[in-house]
Order: C-alpha cells, then structure tokens, then sequence
C-alpha cells in the first residue's frame, strides 16, 4: 500500500491552546485533508522550548506532508520559530501574540495603544485559568507574588471565541483574582480561520 499517496496533504502543527478553536474551524468549512497535531498547552509556559520541539516533530514528519502550518505566533521567542519555519519550508501563521489571531492585528494594537497595562485571556485561558496562571506562575503557593506580577497591569480584556456563559463567569472571576477592571470583546476564530481557510 502507498501509504504516502493517503497521507492528509497538509499538516497543521498547533499550540494545544488552540487544538479547540483549530478542530472548530476546520469542522466548520469542511475542511478534510489538513491533519491537525499539537504540541502539549504546557508549552505556553515555557516558550523558550516551543522551537525545538517544533524542530523536532517537523524532521519526524519531514517526508509525511505536502506542506505544513505553524499554527503558533511567536510567542516571545524572538524569532526561532520563524528560523525553525525556514529551515523546512513550513508557514507560520502571523502575529507576535496568539490574541492576535482572535483580535485582528489592528483591533489587538488598538486595544494596547489605549491600555499597556492589560492582561488578555482567550477562551482556553479562561478555562485553564487557575493551573496556566495562578499554578503556573507559582501564585497559588505564595501568594505575594500576585501583586509582583501583576502590580502593573490595569485591566483584563477576555478575547471570546464562544458565546459561553461559564466561560464568561470564569473570565470575570479571574479579572476579580487579579484585581483588574474587567471587558469581554467577542472575536469568535478571526484571523485564525482565515489562516486556516486561505492556507486550505
């Protein structure tokens, strides 16, 4: 059997923050022959180890794939996910930031020109917002850092997906943790689905 000739054409190599919002967009335009993989969520906290795992899994799948997308921003790595893109010939999906993706390049500048201080969730953040963030930066066991992280921040701006009303509950909880004014902006999948769908 050739296995290469039934092999998906297109792989989507993702941040598993994105696995839901990823598997939606290409449920919802019927789109077949683009293989979604992720990489573990977990990775959003240490960003640093995001290229080399991409490396990693792109030679393992170097002869698997047509073409392949990054489905991550640059996610502070000053560039080494674009280094490992040109290394094999993948495409990135564009932004600095995966709130990006969801706000517009323009509507996510806009909402940083008129408040720095903000601190954005998506709708996997809002969910994993205890174990990514409060876990995650060790605040739950040492509580005085809270105001050491985010002593700066002014405002928590939650960049919907879904209309979900847990979600927004858990959001506006978070915000309250943080002790931060709190607005909720409906983005649905934006320029993610249209990465997704031009790339198709």
């Amino acid at each position: 059997m050739n296995v290469r000739a039934t092999a998906p054409a297109t792989l989507v190599l993702a941040c598993g923050a994105l696995v839901k919002e990823l598997q939606a967009v290409l449920e919802l335009n019927q789109i077949e022959h683009m293989h979604l993989e992720c990489l573990p969520a977990t990775l959003h906290m240490h960003p640093e180890q995001i290229p080399d795992r991409l490396r990693r899994r792109l030679r393992e799948t170097a002869n698997e794939y047509d073409r392949v997308l990054v489905g991550y921003a640059d996610c502070g790595t000053s560039g080494e996910i674009d280094k490992v893109c040109d290394e094999f010939g993948a495409t990135r999906v564009p932004g600095a930031h995966c709130y990006e993706f969801f706000a517009s390049s323009q509507q996510f500048a806009a909402l940083q020109d008129a408040e720095p201080g903000t601190f954005y969730l998506t709708d996997f953040l809002a969910r994993h917002f205890d174990r990514f963030v409060l876990d995650g930066l060790g605040i739950t066991e040492h509580p005085q850092l809270l105001e050491l992280y985010f002593g700066n921040y002014t405002r928590l701006v939650y960049l919907a997906q879904t209309t979900n009303t847990e979600l927004d509950r858990r959001a506006q909880a978070a915000a309250n943790t943080l002790g931060l004014h709190y607005e909720r902006i409906s983005t649905g999948y934006g320029e993610l689905a249209e990465q997704i769908v031009s790339f198709a």
